[in-house]
């Protein structure tokens, strides 16, 4: 068990961070461009305002506005991202056009198309320069496929990519004995992300099939006395807190920023035949991590209704009221939210005998911060004070920020439904492109966040394995701990039993 655990907790340098915080390091044979921090790549329109003198105005199939991207035809923005002796891309562009691309073409067609055009310039160049332009373009393009393995390294998992990305780091290496150093680690670095995400995957399914046995028959099986619960393995509320903040970091580390936009891509409406990317889909961190929300619901509704005696039910109740509340402290919003998901579920709700009993104000609170009306309105600005926190913390403890993660995919979505991608004249919309880059890089700084929590096996194996009651046996045991109330509680019940005992 605990080996299957320590897979899960993989130490912090398994971690999938992003590129170097403090500016993109210098490779050899040359400076390269210094580019901001991750975080202050956006800035409150979006993007960076001063980025787009480079290169070329409105012209080349480009459309600028106050030195704006706006738009521009797919063949130009490729061709922007591609670095030549004079030019490199901004990271804000590299980030955003990553990202969006995959709505209109599969990422190893980009590659392809960017290993074509570097390899052209090459062949244009004055053949007695082709050192020279080795010595000028090498670093620029080694560092383009830095950025592109550190921040979508699962694009990767497709072998018609990483053929492409050897054959284009050989050229490089070939022409000089100082890249070849700098090409090996670029390889080993995207092995190593790719063999734990691997890893991890392996252990989610492993999890997985250790709790999905029938909980009916559990319930009738179990005899409540000898049952370890939360409290038993874990009776302080703070504790239980952090581990469910290890557990949520742990999975958002793995969720790949491309997968958010994997989630929409239908068919490009100017290629019918060629549905996009949804053939192809790499990985599925985002999906565990939704059910992980719905499993800690349904794992708090279980803890609640098991008890016989009330007073225990009152007091586990009480408890996660504890947790949920550290949990927002801490800065983990989508722990605190399953949990009140969890309470506010039906068969929890009816305890009305149970209810009376717990001091509920601290409830009310809680329930308040993530009061749905307004669109999240109480939520959205707690989510802000949180952010601001992080980005003048001192600590990893100041810096979580785990967003309540179906809201940021709902946010997401709309977004995407909100706005065309392809503007009338068939131009993609750039404009579009940089707000869901600008939302989606949020995502990336939160995630890349150590837990500073010490770790407790016992704990996090519990809450990852133990078995929690489907909502037919939560309905049956919250029956059993307050008879129905009404015809339709009634015939519910007698069902239940029924199907309990065949």
């Amino acid at each position: 068990g605990s080996t299957q655990m320590a897979a899960l907790c993989l130490s912090p340098g398994c971690h999938i961070t992003s590129c170097s915080q403090n500016g993109v390091p210098s490779q050899a044979g040359g400076k390269m461009p210094q580019t901001p921090p991750f975080a202050a790549m956006f800035d409150s329109s979006g993007y960076n305002r001063n980025l787009y003198q480079t290169k070329e105005d409105n012209c080349g199939g480009l459309y600028y506005h106050d030195n704006n991207l706006l738009s521009g035809s797919l063949e130009a923005l490729i061709q922007h991202l591609v670095p030549n002796v004079d030019y490199y891309p901004d990271r804000t562009y590299i980030f955003t056009f990553l990202l969006s691309s995959r709505l209109f073409m599969h990422p190893y067609e980009l590659m392809a198309k960017v290993c074509h055009l570097c390899i052209e310039q090459q062949r244009l160049s004055d053949p007695g320069l082709d050192k020279n332009w080795t010595q000028k373009i090498a670093p620029k393009i080694l560092q383009l496929l830095t950025e592109w393995t550190e921040t979508f390294p699962y694009d990767f998992r497709d072998e018609r990519m990483m053929r492409n990305l050897k054959e284009l780091a050989h050229r490089i290496a070939s022409g000089d004995e100082m890249y070849c150093k700098n090409v090996q680690q670029l390889l080993q670095n995207l092995i190593r992300k790719l063999a734990a995400v691997t890893q991890y995957e392996e252990v989610l399914a492993k999890i997985d099939a250790t709790t999905s046995t029938d909980r009916l028959t559990l319930l009738k099986a179990k005899p409540q006395s000898i049952q370890r619960d939360i409290i038993t393995v874990c009776n302080d509320p703070y504790v239980l807190a952090q581990q469910l903040t290890h557990i949520e970091l742990e999975r958002l580390n793995y969720i790949g920023p491309e997968e958010f936009i994997q989630a929409f891509v239908q068919k490009d409406p100017l290629n019918n035949d060629k549905s996009c990317y949804r053939d192809r889909k790499k990985t599925r961190n985002l999906e565990a991590y939704v059910e992980w929300f719905n499993r800690l619901s349904y794992l708090v509704a279980t803890e609640i209704c098991m008890p016989v005696k009330k007073k225990h039910r009152a007091r586990v109740i009480e408890y996660f009221i504890d947790v949920a509340r550290e949990c927002f402290n801490i800065g983990n919003f989508n722990s605190l939210m399953a949990i009140i998901s969890g309470m506010n579920m039906n068969p929890v709700s009816r305890l009305k005998k149970t209810w009376a009993k717990v001091k509920t104000a601290k409830f009310y609170i809680l329930e308040h911060q993530m009061d749905p009306s307004s669109n999240f309105c109480n939520y959205r600005t707690a989510l802000r004070g949180a952010t601001q926190r992080s980005l003048t913390a001192h600590s990893n403890r100041e810096k979580i920020v785990i967003p309540f993660f179906s809201l940021l995919i709902k946010d997401i979505y709309f977004l995407n439904e909100g706005c065309a991608n392809r503007l009338p004249n068939g131009h993609v919309n750039f404009e579009k492109f940089w707000e869901l880059a600008k939302q989606v890089s949020e995502f990336i700084t939160w995630k890349q966040v150590e837990c500073p929590f010490e770790r407790d096996w016992k704990i996090l194996q519990y809450l990852l394995t133990v078995p929690v009651f489907s909502d037919d046996a939560l309905y049956l045991a919250s029956y059993e701990s307050e008879s129905p109330e009404n015809h339709v509680e009634k015939d519910r019940w007698k069902t239940l039993r029924f199907v309990s005992e065949v």
